[in-house]
């Protein structure tokens, strides 16, 4: 019994800060957990739902059913700075990236560049608000000690820091070649395991662990990028398919597969319904071909002559044409689905211009969050008025993509093109032709050249660190 009204007053107030202590813990409860699961060299069309019928892929499909699928969604012509984009929500030249980053901890590559780690990630925003964090597979954005995962706001890493590894001895191949598995910053040799199924075994587990904050997961896989080796189910799957389709197949449904494992635990735990699945590739498929290992004594242990490269190419892109390293939409056009059963559509699809920038705002409103005045400005666009309307306005009307030397910016039909290399010249594509991109308009259309070179030089002088 309150024997005063001081007494009442003392009551309220421990009531009052024992709800400002337990109120934030309490809401963080209710957010959604968070998966992206972002796929390595998949082509512009090479999912069974985007029209490659000639693929099995059940579980990207069944994803498409359960959400919304895009058809004009960008990424970037490499894997850098795609994943730059991806984690930060800004053009990855904002943190540096502008060509390949240091691959091998150990120092023996020739790359001495990383992801300035001054960028904010997508994981550093979520764990700050309280969300349980990690990051599984490829990295490929710097692997010098302060800028892997777990020094930009990941509590949990298990993959490798360079752009491939073959899948059983664990080395990257290019050059000499080097060891590359890290489980958290610890360097670990499981020679001739599977790595695809040692990284699928580590998601499943950390989905299925109790806990009672939301969790937000990168799963960043090595497939289909070579080398092709399947999984076993797969080894001699599409057996009537020439060559080079065949082997891409092969590795298209090997990851369409761990990506059904990775939903499947998210329904047996129970949290499917509380979760935002997000699906993109990082570029399109590879067409990369050569005489494989070069030299005698590589480091892995394979001999010289051995291949692994991606056979020349295997990846569909309809009418549209290029592949992975180039600006044209084949090399930047990808797949991409989000779904989030009960909040956003199923089965629908969306044809407005999105960007791999603009998952990270995304999520920070289906999430209820928002950034804070300290924090980088982003590029990326909430896509949650895209996702709520077929005619809402797309979120971009200009995109620019740069690496290396080589540039490209897009303005409703045209895109002018710098490619990387040592030429200086540049051409005018026109998206809406029958065939698209084939012919160069420059000579017909210096209007148009100049209005787009001036964006991008507006753009380049905004982007560039200072």
């Amino acid at each position: 019994m309150l024997r005063s009204p001081l007494d009442a007053a003392l009551v309220l107030a421990s009531f009052l800060a024992i709800a400002r202590c337990v109120s934030p813990a309490a809401e963080i409860e209710k957010k959604p957990n968070v998966v992206i699961l972002f796929t390595d060299d998949q082509g512009t069309l090479d999912v069974n739902c985007y029209g490659s019928t000639d693929l099995k892929t059940p579980n990207l499909d069944k994803l498409a059913a359960t959400g919304i699928r895009f058809t004009q969604a960008y990424a970037h012509i490499v894997c850098c700075p795609s994943r730059a984009a991806l984690l930060t929500g800004r053009y990855p030249q904002r943190g540096g990236v502008n060509n390949w980053t240091q691959g091998d901890r150990n120092g023996s590559d020739q790359s001495n560049s990383n992801m300035s780690a001054a960028e904010v990630t997508l994981g550093e925003k979520l764990a700050s608000v309280g969300y349980h964090t990690a990051y599984f597979g490829k990295w490929h954005l710097g692997a010098k000690l302060g800028h892997g995962p777990l020094d930009q706001g990941f509590r949990v890493y298990f993959g490798h820091l360079s752009g491939f590894i073959d899948n059983y001895r664990h080395y990257f191949l290019h050059g000499r070649g080097y060891h590359d598995l890290y489980d958290g910053n610890e360097e670990i040799f499981r020679p001739e395991e599977y790595y695809p199924d040692m990284m699928v075994e580590k998601v499943v587990d950390y989905i299925e662990m109790d806990r009672e904050q939301p969790f937000f997961v990168t799963v960043a896989f090595n497939l289909p990028h070579y080398p092709e080796q399947p999984i076993g189910k797969f080894k001699d799957a599409y057996a009537d398919m020439a060559m080079p389709r065949q082997s891409y197949a092969r590795v298209i449904s090997s990851v369409d597969d761990h990506i059904g494992r990775v939903l499947d635990a998210l329904v047996r735990s129970g949290k499917r319904n509380n979760t935002i699945v997000i699906m993109m590739s990082d570029n399109g498929h590879s067409a990369e071909n050569s005489q494989g290992i070069r030299i005698n004594d590589h480091t892995s242990g394979y001999p010289a002559g051995h291949y692994y490269l991606a056979n020349g190419g295997g990846g569909n892109t309809g009418k549209w044409i290029g592949h992975k390293g180039q600006f044209l939409e084949g090399g930047i056009r990808v797949p991409a689905i989000i779904s989030f059963p009960g909040r956003i559509p199923a089965g629908e699809t969306r044809d407005q211009i999105i960007t791999v920038m603009d998952w990270f705002p995304t999520i920070l409103d289906l999430c209820d969050l928002q950034t804070t005045a300290d924090e980088p400005t982003l590029d990326g666009q909430s896509l949650i008025s895209v996702i709520d309307s077929k005619t809402a306005k797309s979120p971009h009307q200009v995109l620019h993509f740069a690496w290396a030397n080589g540039w490209a910016v897009r303005k409703g039909e045209w895109k002018l093109i710098r490619p990387k290399g040592g030429s200086n010249a540049t051409t005018l594509r026109r998206l809406s032709d029958d065939q698209p991109e084939v012919k160069d308009y420059t000579s017909e259309q210096p209007g148009v050249v100049a209005d787009l070179t001036a964006l991008h030089e507006t753009w380049q002088n905004d982007v560039q660190p200072k």
